[in-house]
């Protein structure tokens, strides 16, 4: 096998219940060194759970982890010094600078201090924080809270990252800068596991596995799902989405309506055949738009298009 392929992460047959309800059911995937892995589904699809299962935090019923060689299931202490794990809420010490979080959280991994120095200085300018390490973490911005927390995470130079919805919540400017730091920690070698909130972010992972119900359902690149969108996607520009939605969600051959920034998208079995169909309904409504034409599909048409296939709603 090439080593830059070799799985890094095995996660087998995973099962979590909580009283019950199964968080997490025969869940099952590979990741590869190097990759940027993602993690994506609606709300109790089992995300956080198979975050904390892979961590070590959390144990599961049944099922099998090996990272890096190592079967963090039956002995999570030895996978712990492979992984660095930023979840939701980052333990920062707010009445610390952030020169001293990053310090603790060195001196817990035993860190020599020039290695810490080294690393902190390159991640926090790549972040744009070098001018705020004399700075109180409770004084900082959420995202700059984020970019601190990833420092912190990283300083003991792990070999696979596992962060959960690292940016939620954060700007958009921070949240480029915060991708810009992963793209970088890739080409060094570092394995990302990462959930999100956001499906615009999915589109900058290598591979991406869709969960539900604490399944995988499809696990592929991101180009590759996009060849599974069943139907197309018709782009319908308006600054009236909800009237057009309303307009168009009942019309035959309309599986699907997604609201987005400047109007909708309707995934529909036929483009060609619908279009006009489309255009009609929304002059007899009287309802503004501006153009009608096909789109190529995003990742959350692709998600919601095929969840829908399955018979499921987000």
């Amino acid at each position: 096998m090439n080593a830059a392929r070799e799985p890094i992460v095995e996660a087998n047959e995973l099962t979590k219940r909580f009283a019950a309800v199964a968080a997490v059911n025969g869940l099952s995937f590979t990741v590869s060194r190097g990759e940027i892995f993602g993690l994506v589904g609606p709300d109790g699809a089992g995300k956080t759970a198979t975050m904390r299962m892979l961590a070590g935090v959390m144990q599961p019923d049944s099922g099998s982890i090996v990272i890096d060689g190592v079967d963090v299931v039956s002995d999570p202490e030895a996978g712990k010094p492979h992984i660095s794990y930023m979840p939701q809420r980052f333990g920062l010490y707010e009445d610390l600078t952030v020169d001293e979080n990053i310090r603790f959280y060195a001196d817990l991994f035993e860190v020599p201090t020039a290695v810490r120095e080294e690393r902190a200085s390159r991640l926090l300018a790549a972040s744009g924080m070098s001018q705020f390490r004399a700075r109180l973490a409770g004084q900082l911005s959420g995202g700059m809270k984020q970019k601190l927390g990833l420092t912190c995470a990283l300083v003991h130079t792990p070999q696979i990252l596992l962060l959960d919805e690292p940016t939620t919540g954060v700007d958009p400017v921070s949240r480029r800068d915060f991708w810009r730091i992963l793209y970088g920690l890739r080409e060094e070698g570092v394995t990302i596991l990462i959930t999100t909130a956001y499906l615009d972010e999915a589109e900058r992972c290598n591979r991406l596995a869709l969960l539900h119900n604490g399944r995988v359902l499809y696990c592929d690149t991101p180009a590759a799902l996009k060849q599974r969108m069943p139907g197309a996607v018709v782009a319908i520009s308006s600054s009236a989405g909800r009237d057009v939605r309303s307009a168009i969600v009942a019309l035959e051959g309309v599986s699907n309506v997604i609201m987005v920034g400047g109007g909708v998208h309707a995934v529909v079995d036929d483009a060609r055949l619908r279009i006009p169909e489309l255009r009609n309904a929304l002059q007899r409504g009287n309802v503004p738009f501006e153009e009608i034409a096909v789109a190529a599909p995003s990742i959350e048409d692709v998600f919601v298009a095929l969840l829908e296939d399955e018979g499921k709603t987000l």
